[in-house]
């Protein structure tokens, strides 16, 4: 009964820090849009973006889960670590005047870096359709998807977030935000491990994963 109540509370918690998230970007938005110059804008811009990115997954976010997820535990630090990333932008003080960093080639690599993880975790989403879940379970029918972005990694979507929040990342430089970023990374390799320990039943799964790395060709 308690594992039961505790998995449950574990599955809704993210749930709950998605509102909040929503929350702190629209106040950091309110912060830095009332700052000075060109910085301050581009900021309020991307974090602007970043609630775009939030909202198009709201769907999937708040779908119901059913039984409790393989994946529960690795929730609350995954989705704790995004909050904090988010926060350590929206809540920085609003520039006036120049950011302390090159700002073209900062905002430059920041969008396209950012455009380009959304891009590839929506592809990655689009190319498992029903199968895609912001939780690591079996469903019915359950098979390999081989198509698309996962005939390059076996995880896209996790790949796609990482690539989007470091660009995110690089725009607010910050050491709070390095250390976000950094348990991010520990909180995706963590939940790629579950989830390939509980895919690893699925028929042809182990064939697929012994030929495509995790993230990063020659890397991961």
């Amino acid at each position: 009964m308690t594992e039961t109540m505790n998995a449950k509370v574990l599955t809704a918690a993210p749930r709950v820090l998605f509102v909040l998230a929503a929350a702190i970007l629209i106040a950091g938005i309110v912060r830095h849009a009332g700052g000075e110059g060109t910085p301050a804008g581009l900021a309020a811009g991307l974090l602007a973006a970043y609630l775009g990115w939030l909202l198009l997954e709201a769907r999937v976010t708040f779908r119901r889960a059913g039984a409790a997820p393989d994946d529960a535990r690795t929730l609350l630090p995954y989705a704790l670590a995004r909050i904090a990333l988010i926060a350590s932008a929206s809540l920085a003080p609003p520039w006036d005047g120049s950011p302390p960093w090159p700002l073209v080639p900062a905002a430059v690599f920041a969008a396209v870096a950012f455009a380009a993880g959304v891009a590839l975790r929506q592809a990655a989403i689009r190319a498992l359709g029903r199968f895609y879940s912001h939780h690591v379970m079996r469903q019915g029918g359950h098979r390999v998807v081989t198509g698309g972005p996962y005939g390059i990694v076996r995880h896209p979507a996790y790949a796609g977030m990482l690539l989007a929040n470091t660009g995110f990342a690089c725009f607010f430089p910050t050491p709070a935000g390095v250390a976000a970023l950094l348990l991010l990374v520990a909180a995706v390799a963590w939940r790629v491990r579950v989830e390939e320990r509980a895919l690893r039943d699925v028929p042809g799964y182990a064939r697929y994963a012994a030929g495509k790395p995790r993230l990063l060709p020659g890397v991961w």
